[in-house]
């Protein structure tokens, strides 16, 4: 990856301006630059930080071959984004005249996470474990007659602090259009105020375990949700799991199944319709031993 950050510009040396254009208005025109060495080095020792960060951290616990992903992934991003910015100003003598990021943008970083999610996809696929397994997992004793409800929630500041970042930059961009300062500029207005949303309803979560089942909801609103029927779950369990594990942050798809992820730790696992599904949220082992009570109840019917 290394290799690839610095070689890539470098190839091209001859057909670059001496600054390049490596940043971009929300109208798609250039506004910021940097000169070649720059271009070559910014990339490089980011990833040189990130591949450093994983090696500390993957002697530390017990998922290095997830953090090799996480390194190889964030490499390929890097890569993409450099293929696009060298693209841009390929054959400008100015930086202000290079292309517009829109389309090689999309197209570079697309290629690029498509490898990054391989890799991680890949990195998951391992043996399932006995604890992986769908196993009858912990219940309780519910006294005659009783009806118990579990509620246990979970949020991640960061991702809150980002939604709320991204939302107060949508209405200053919109103060600013309305105020005539600058025309509209959708372009960089509704990623803006969709990434807001986006965020907010992915930093926070709550699970509830009733007789009806599972329910899991999303933002603040507790919209939107997911249920499970008792008929649907097979086995709940708890399990800890790392963002390393899940693939990343938020709502994650793999070999693993679906996993909510706001942090690392303990998370409520249940096994439904052949798939796994995690969330994580605190006192998860209480919620998979009431879930797998009900469920028990309903069969013995």
């Amino acid at each position: 990856m290394l290799v690839l950050l610095v070689a890539i510009p470098l190839a091209a040396e001859g057909r670059l301006p001496q600054r390049l254009a490596t940043h971009w208005s929300g109208a798609g025109e250039p506004d910021g630059s940097m000169p070649l060495w720059g271009a070559v080095l910014v990339p490089a020792l980011c990833w040189l930080v990130v591949a450093v960060g994983m090696v500390i951290l993957g002697r530390r616990t017990d998922a290095a071959r997830e953090w090799v992903a996480v390194v190889l992934a964030t490499g390929f991003l890097l890569v993409g984004a450099q293929a696009a910015i060298v693209r841009a100003n390929l054959d400008r003598t100015d930086w202000h005249e290079a292309r517009s990021m829109s389309v090689w943008l999309v197209v570079g970083l697309g290629v690029a996470a498509c490898a990054a999610g391989l890799i991680t996809w890949l990195s998951g696929r391992r043996p399932r474990t006995p604890r992986e397994a769908a196993t009858d997992g912990p219940v309780m004793d519910l006294p005659q007659g009783q009806r118990l409800m579990w509620f246990s929630r979970a949020a991640n500041p960061w991702i809150q602090g980002a939604s709320a970042a991204t939302g107060l930059a949508t209405v200053a961009a919109a103060l600013v259009a309305v105020t005539g300062l600058t025309g509209p500029s959708w372009r960089l207005i509704v990623p803006l105020a969709v990434t807001s949303v986006v965020l907010l309803g992915c930093g926070s979560v709550e699970a509830r375990v009733s007789e009806q089942g599972l329910k899991v909801a999303f933002g603040p609103f507790g919209l939107p949700a997911l249920r499970w029927s008792l008929k649907d779950i097979d086995s709940a369990r708890s399990e800890h799991r790392t963002a390393a594990q899940s693939g990343g942050w938020g709502y994650r798809l793999g070999p693993r199944g679906t996993t909510v992820m706001l942090r690392g730790g303990e998370c409520l696992v249940i096994r439904a319709r052949g798939r796994d599904f995690a969330v994580s949220v605190d006192d998860a082992e209480r919620g998979a031993a009431l879930l797998n009570t009900w469920v028990a109840q309903r069969a013995s019917r």
